[in-house]
């Protein structure tokens, strides 16, 4: 049996704003192991984004258990989570997320200063992380220089430069055409079959869905049950056929 990289028990997210209450997350079991490439679908507000940020560490949870490679993220503190995602994890946002002022190269060395790399080290692996992407010839190019494809595929290079054991990627297509979206899931799924990671990937896009091995949906908050679509998602099952 493979190695279970994420599990969690009836995880839960409440938002409360004022007199409002929201529960973007509610009572998720899933279990993710080495390996996987998974997609999380479902409609803007099913919770998806949520569970994500809630592997990631990034929030934490109202109530129920999240373990993430072998560590109970509700009882880390702060200090110790943000190392951990440092070494772990990979994020891949749809907005980029790079800085402006400074070139691909420099955007992939970041999450290397937090390590104990020295500056030809970082250098070194900032470099292999941009050729593995395709990217070998842009490293001294600024954000506003390349195309959006291509500040995806450096955004992809930061996220795997620190080789870590899960890659997480939020609507990672949705602010590219249809080439470009093309051109990253093509991507992602290399990595996961030449390089065994382990991606978990938010898309509404059934078009994206296509390139994970498993597709799990959620519908107001709930994991629905494997295999299971929405009753509203007849029109999704025919693109993906």
């Amino acid at each position: 049996m493979s190695e279970t990289v994420v599990k969690t028990k009836r995880l839960s997210k409440e938002f409360i704003r004022d007199e409002f209450h929201v529960k973007a997350l509610d009572a998720v079991d899933i279990e993710i192991h080495r390996g996987d490439f998974i997609a999380l679908m479902g409609p803007s507000g099913s919770g998806k984004s949520t569970l994500l940020h809630l592997i990631a560490a990034m929030d934490k949870p109202t109530d129920g258990e999240i373990e993430v490679l072998g560590a109970n993220l509700r009882q880390m503190s702060d200090k110790a989570i943000a190392h951990w995602r440092n070494v772990h994890i990979g994020f891949v946002f749809q907005s980029f997320n790079l800085l402006p002022v400074l070139t691909a190269l420099e955007n992939v060395e970041l999450p290397l200063k937090l390590t104990r790399l020295n500056k030809k080290e970082r250098i070194e692996h900032a470099e292999t992380a941009l050729k593995l992407v395709g990217l070998g010839d842009r490293m001294g190019h600024l954000p506003k220089q390349l195309s959006g494809g291509q500040e995806q595929r450096v955004a992809i290079a930061r996220a795997i430069v620190t080789d870590p054991d899960l890659i997480l990627a939020d609507e990672p297509t949705g602010n590219l055409d249809a080439a470009a979206a093309e051109d990253v899931l093509t991507m992602l799924a290399r990595l996961n079959r030449e390089y065994g990671k382990t991606i978990v990937m938010v898309t509404h896009d059934p078009h994206a869905a296509r390139f994970a091995k498993t597709v799990r949906h959620l519908e107001k908050g709930r994991l629905l049950a494997e295999g299971t679509l929405p009753a509203d998602w007849a029109g999704a099952v025919a693109v993906r056929a």
